[in-house]
């Protein structure tokens, strides 16, 4: 327009292209469009919909697209989907070529199952812990049904009730003691207190003659305790020390005993081992041992020893059949006043200085409670890390 400010509007516009010119170019680039919202459409219906673009559609034999297909099949691997043109087996994806009817070629990419090659697959091994919000609740995978009741037993993949049900701890170098408190289920008040007053590093034994023990379970689990199951053995002044009924005994012979403890290991469930109550004559025995630390190995648990008989062979049979094992260094309440177990609590802290881990194990005796409780409070600033018995015992898989 120029400077002309009283020329007519628009008289110097370029002149408009003529009809048919601006028809051609509506076509030409509607075309281009049409095709292209066409690919998008196929290219979302292939990610949105439930089997994808793994089949293509089918082709009339003899046209044009049939041929282009036969071409595109890998050779050596006849293909059953015309017009579908797999990846190389080593590379980082399933890729899949799909030939349209209007000649188009639509590629899907899809993630590619690894066995011998390409990224490398960290296997971090079985979960160690529960959930917190689970702690109470046994997973199902991990039990059995058998005639006494519901067994603990190892996992399809592997997970044993030990790792499982194990309470969590720092993984840090230092000194780690557990503590373990067993008799519960045998007094309610006494049970009650050992759940609300133990901090829960303190690992709860309960026994297997015990009362209500599920339900006391559930609760010691929600406070974050780890569990172990008590047997009762036979000692070697029995029967005028008896460990009550359903004891493991010598002259019972392999059978009944297993049929014993497996009574004993269906009352509770969430526990990473058992533990010896008494004992000492069946513990030294090789023959009556052996096809109880069988029956462990074939279940994930653990077999912690109080350490009370100098002539126990659970270690040896234990390593012999690859059964997380481990020894209470101390007895902490052999004399139950609390001032004689802080003593004692001492004692098993200088242990565990001199060898890095010490356990410690006691009864839910009031003054055991009180004890316990108070030095652990004092323990916690001196650096020490209360763990799980699990956390301390001889596993051959961390060998």
């Amino acid at each position: 327009m120029g400077t002309d400010l009283n020329a007519p509007l628009g008289q110097h516009r370029k002149e408009r292209p003529a009809r048919r010119h601006r028809l051609r170019h509506i076509l030409r680039y509607s075309g281009l469009g049409a095709a292209a919202f066409a690919i998008i459409g196929l290219s979302a219906w292939s990610a949105l919909s439930p089997d994808g673009l793994t089949r293509a559609p089918a082709t009339p034999a003899g046209t044009e697209a049939a041929a282009i297909a036969e071409r595109t099949a890998p050779a050596g691997e006849p293909d059953k989907q015309r017009g579908l043109k797999r990846s190389g087996a080593l590379s980082g994806a399933q890729v899949e070529e799909v030939l349209t009817d209007d000649g188009a070629t639509v590629t899907k990419y899809t993630p590619r199952s690894r066995e011998n090659g390409g990224p490398a697959l960290i296997d971090v091994g079985a979960a160690r812990g529960q959930d917190p919000r689970m702690a109470a609740l046994p997973n199902e995978d991990l039990l059995e049904d058998a005639p006494e009741g519901r067994l603990p037993i190892i996992g399809p993949d592997g997970l044993r009730p030990m790792d499982q049900y194990a309470r969590p701890w720092s993984g840090a170098r230092g000194t780690r003691i557990a503590i373990v408190v067993g008799g519960l289920g045998l007094s309610q008040t006494g049970t009650q207190r050992a759940i609300r007053d133990l901090p829960g590093e303190v690992t709860l034994a309960f026994a297997a003659a015990g009362n209500s023990l599920q339900r006391w379970m559930q609760e010691a689990r929600r406070d974050g305790h780890e569990i172990l199951l008590q047997i009762p053995m036979e000692p070697f002044d029995f029967p005028d020390n008896d460990p009550g009924p359903h004891a493991l005994r010598v002259s019972l012979g392999a059978k009944k005993n297993l049929a014993e403890l497996h009574r004993s290991m269906a009352e509770i469930t969430n526990y990473t081992g058992i533990m010896n109550y008494l004992g000492g004559r069946f513990l030294a025995d090789a023959d009556a041992l052996e096809p109880v630390m069988r029956d462990l190995a074939k279940r994930g648990l653990l077999f912690l020893d109080d350490g009370s008989s100098a002539q126990s062979l659970s270690g040896t049979l234990a390593g012999a059949f690859d059964v997380p094992h481990g020894f209470a260094d101390l007895v902490l309440d052999s004399e139950i006043s609390e001032t004689a177990i802080l003593r004692r609590l001492d004692e098993l802290e200088r242990i565990a200085q001199r060898n890095g881990t010490a356990i410690g194990v006691a009864s839910a005796f009031d003054e055991s409670i009180a004890a316990i409780a108070a030095w652990m409070e004092e323990a916690r600033g001196r650096g020490i890390e209360i763990v799980g018995a699990s956390a301390l015992v001889d596993d051959p898989r961390q060998k």
